[in-house]
């Protein structure tokens, strides 16, 4: 028989009964008594009123002395007739403190002080009531008088338990079986009529629903709003970076990178097969832009070659966001000029083989500054104060070579928790066969800066393969547990 209808018989021969008293019946745990008593309770046939009780038990402590004796009793006894050293007492004998103080009020032991100081038994026997005590209450007698069982609360020997229980009795459906309720009003129940003739569970509409699962930051995009803010604080324009399309004239051309130049080959860079080519271009700019990479201009002597409008037509999945760049400091040559500020974080592309550090398709940062007379002084002063809002106050640099930058530097920066330098960006400052194409003044340099953003991701998160931060291998629970980004500003 079920747990359930057995309550239910035995509730039939008596009118109220303690959950307490079932569970020692039927010999269950008085928690599997309670559940069944809800499930009968949903139907209305039992009612319960919660009571609550107390009772005395022994602690650990309490069970070793009822056991073993109390500490004054073990005390006692571990002293020989002739006597013991006091400090011999307090070093062999377990719970002596306490034992030596109870004994000593007892009357039980004294120290005489004739000759040596010695511990003596002041009287032939005792009898250790506190022992006799604990042995009731283990039986369940407790016939203790108030204070003697605070005391015995106070060292530790006895705790107060509170036990939560039901008590039931019958209610407005009692009856002794179980009649199985309907749940779910079906069509077939609809079209045939039966509903009206059936019995349905009745529905609790104070319960929770499962609580739905709620959509989560991804590590990469919490590290990306840090970075934004950084770039707002420091008074940076964010650029349009929704085209990942480009073409080659944007993305290498502009950027005065030879159409020679490795970067621009198939094993580097992903060519769009449809639209295989972009046609518009502000044709002025253009055949500037023709003129220094093929014969030189503006004291440079180019890089001497046939340059192909064929070549700069080419769609491509961008491989950086500096061709975003190049677009905005053309717009800015074609009006008046005032310093800015630009910054943009998005994707770019790259026909890279995938493995633990290295990504087809990543995220790069990008700060670009357009003044009058900048140089790399400003270049430095400015790198060190981005890159302390991120936390590195310790920066190197390292002469490096790009085909549109010069002078160009590697950044490497100290990092506390890997107590080792790492590169963490690129920068330079931009040549003048990008700019003065473009129309900008001849007195206006422009500094800029680029990093990735998975790898200060992986540092801040702790990640050393890259397949873990984004892909299909990433655990969804690391998304979901993972705090949001506070970087060391």
């Amino acid at each position: 028989m079920e747990l359930n209808e057995r309550i239910l018989k035995y509730l039939e021969a008596c009118d109220k009964v303690d959950t307490l008293k079932l569970a020692s019946e039927f010999n269950e745990e008085h928690q599997k008594v309670v559940g069944a008593v809800k499930s009968v309770e949903a139907l209305e046939m039992v009612v319960s009123e919660p009571i609550k009780s107390t009772k005395w038990e022994l602690t650990e402590e309490g069970k070793l002395v009822a056991e073993k004796g109390s500490h004054e009793a073990v005390l006692y006894r571990s002293i020989p007739e002739d006597g013991i050293a006091q400090a011999e007492v307090m070093k062999t004998v377990p719970n002596a403190k306490v034992g030596f103080s109870k004994a000593m009020s007892l009357g039980w032991i004294y120290i005489d002080k004739s000759g040596a100081p010695l511990v003596k038994r002041k009287v032939e026997s005792i009898t250790d009531t506190v022992q006799d005590h604990l042995n009731e209450i283990k039986k369940g007698i407790d016939n203790l008088p108030d204070n003697v069982r605070n005391d015995y609360k106070k060292r530790k020997l006895l705790q107060e338990i509170t036990i939560k229980s039901f008590l039931l009795s019958k209610g407005p459906q009692f009856a002794t079986s179980i009649k199985k309720l309907e749940t779910d009003l079906t069509s077939d129940m609809l079209l045939t009529g039966s509903w009206k003739h059936l019995e349905f569970k009745p529905y609790n509409f104070s319960a929770l629903g499962q609580p739905p699962e709620c959509g989560h930051l991804h590590p990469l995009l919490k590290v990306r709003s840090e970075f934004r803010e950084i770039f707002l604080e420091m008074g940076f324009t964010e650029m349009p970076t929704n085209q990942y399309i480009e073409s080659s004239f944007w993305n290498f051309d502009a950027l005065f990178q030879p159409q020679q130049h490795p970067a621009r080959d198939a094993h580097d860079t992903f060519f769009i097969s449809s639209p295989a080519v972009s046609t518009k271009f502000p044709m002025n700019y253009l055949e500037r832009v023709k003129k220094v990479h093929s014969v030189g201009g503006y004291g440079s002597q180019g890089y001497k070659y046939e340059w192909k409008l064929e070549e700069a037509q080419k769609n491509l999945l961008r491989t950086h966001t500096t061709a975003v760049s190049a677009r905005m400091l053309h717009a800015l040559a074609q009006r008046d000029f005032r310093p800015q500020k630009y910054f943009s974080i998005d994707k770019v592309f790259r026909n890279e083989t995938l493995d633990a550090t290295h990504l087809a398709e990543f995220h790069q940062v990008e700060g670009v500054v357009a003044d009058r007379a900048l140089g790399l002084a400003d270049l430095i002063g400015t790198l060190d104060a981005f890159f302390s809002r991120l936390g590195f106050h310790q920066l190197q640099f390292k002469p490096a070579y790009n085909p549109y930058t010069e002078p160009s530097m590697e950044i490497f920066a100290y990092h506390e928790g890997l107590g080792k330098w790492i590169e963490i960006g690129n920068s330079g400052v931009f040549r003048p066969e990008m700019l003065l194409p473009m129309g900008l003044p001849e007195d206006v340099n422009v500094i800029a800066w680029g990093l990735s953003l998975e790898r200060p991701t992986m540092i801040k998160y702790g990640l050393n393969n890259i397949r873990d931060l984004v892909g299909p291998k990433v655990d969804l629970q690391m998304v979901q547990n993972n705090p949001i980004c506070r970087l060391d500003k």
